[in-house]
């Protein structure tokens, strides 16, 4: 589904006493938020004026923001930014903007259902898939992922046998 904003993370807790917060980065990599310079909280522009990596997280700096007492009223808020602002790579997508695709038999042309969640796991993600069965996909271009095309809402997967769940 194509999205205009993306949950790219989430602050955690303040740091330090000078009003830096840190940040849970929603999907593994914490260098990539540090590729931007506007994030939305609570639906408005916010430019960190500072931000680097520390350990799994991202320290920011906010304007305003100059001690501890004032970064913790910003504990629980959910950082976003624009999709047309992250350049993914040629196939990549944010799992959000995965939820609700419709799955089709790329041999069948049979539509499957939509996806309903995504999950990582060491080797893969793996989407759930639920119509008239449930079906786990692993997210493995070409083995699994035949195609992906956001603007039709739509995936194309090789259907192997063992990804319902109801088969033995």
């Amino acid at each position: 589904m194509k999205l205009e904003t993306i949950n790219v993370g989430r602050i955690v807790n303040a740091h330090g006493i000078k009003g830096e917060v840190r940040v849970q980065p929603r999907d593994g990599d914490p260098y990539f938020l540090t590729e931007f310079k506007t994030f939305y909280i609570d639906g408005k522009p916010v430019t960190p004026t500072a931000n680097h990596v520390h350990k799994s997280l991202v320290l920011m700096k906010f304007p305003g923001v100059d001690d501890m007492n004032a970064a913790l009223t910003w504990k629980d808020k959910v950082l976003y930014i624009l999709r047309e602002d992250a350049h993914l790579p040629e196939g990549e997508y944010f799992d959000d903007e995965l939820l609700g695709v419709e799955v089709y038999d790329e041999a069948t042309g049979a539509l499957l259902g939509e996806i309903k969640q995504v999950e990582t796991y060491p080797a893969s993600k793996v989407y759930t898939v639920k119509g008239e069965k449930e079906y786990l996909v692993p997210a493995v271009k070409d083995a699994f992922i035949r195609s992906v095309d956001l603007d039709k809402n739509r995936m194309e997967i090789h259907l192997w046998e063992g990804l319902a769940t109801d088969e033995h």
